[in-house]
């Protein structure tokens, strides 16, 4: 009789009791993690040649995760923080194997040795208060779609905010009277209170007068009423940074994203 694959239940146990219920890890987390097997899975069943349903995970060696990275980072073209991260979440899970299953543990051991990769510290590229200026000016504030991109870079610029906490934002987590703040939920579900100015409250209460959401409802959301995903964002500022370039040329050398408003 064929010995049963012990890798399908380490998996769900990983996810659905390790992370989920004694780390209480994020949902971003989870999905990250998810994410990862998912693309690792695929990619070593199309080495081995057979389905996904029939990795084992004596498949998952060492040799295969760096395979698997070095893909990541080459024949994907991602960048090394995001080999960094996908190598986080394949030692998280060997981590909890060698804790549940130690007869796996030299498995276990030389997947953990697979080291991450440094990367060059650029400098940071930051913003002169004209080109700030000069991008804010972009949107056409006479549509719903442009007043809503320019309430949402000036929110960042003020708050300091992260872009995914910027999109969360309600209407519930802002003081709009004396002290004007926001109530911020951050990485790792840190919560932090951040001042406005009054101009950045001003923007958003016209913005809910023109686009009214309940107060457990985000603010910034597309034509269809649903919540903006930050590569849209992403994809909007450099637009908008482009036409910029054209009245404050020291924007064209700059690579601007929304973590340059903060």
């Amino acid at each position: 009789m064929k010995a049963s694959n012990p890798f399908p239940a380490l998996l769900r146990a990983f996810f659905q009791e390790w992370l989920a219920e004694q780390r209480s890890a994020s949902i971003h987390t989870i999905k990250s993690y998810r994410d990862t097997w998912r693309l690792l899975l695929r990619f070593i069943a199309e080495r081995k040649g057979g389905g996904v349903v029939r990795i084992t995970l004596a498949d998952i060696s060492a040799s295969e995760v760096r395979a698997f990275l070095s893909h990541a980072e080459h024949g994907c073209k991602g960048t090394i923080g995001t080999r960094n991260c996908r190598l986080a979440a394949i030692r998280s899970f060997f981590s909890f194997v060698a804790d549940k299953d130690p007869e796996n543990i030299a498995q276990c051991a030389e997947v953990l040795t697979v080291p991450l990769k440094r990367k060059p510290t650029a400098a940071p590229c930051y913003l002169e208060p004209g080109e700030v200026e000069a991008i804010l000016a972009q949107p056409d504030r006479s549509t719903i779609e442009g007043m809503r991109d320019h309430v949402l870079l000036s929110f960042l610029y003020n708050s300091g905010a992260r872009i995914q906490e910027a999109l969360d934002l309600c209407p519930e987590t802002i003081r709009f009277g004396a002290p004007h703040c926001v109530r911020l939920y951050g990485k790792g579900r840190k919560e932090r209170i951040c001042p406005l100015w009054p101009e950045t409250v001003a923007l958003l209460k016209k913005l809910l007068e023109r686009q009214p959401r309940a107060s457990d409802e985000r603010i910034f959301v597309n034509r269809y009423g649903e919540p903006l995903g930050a590569s849209g964002v992403r994809f909007k500022l450099a637009a908008y940074v482009e036409s910029a370039a054209k009245i404050v040329p020291t924007l064209r050398s700059k690579h601007v994203t929304p973590h340059s408003f903060r």
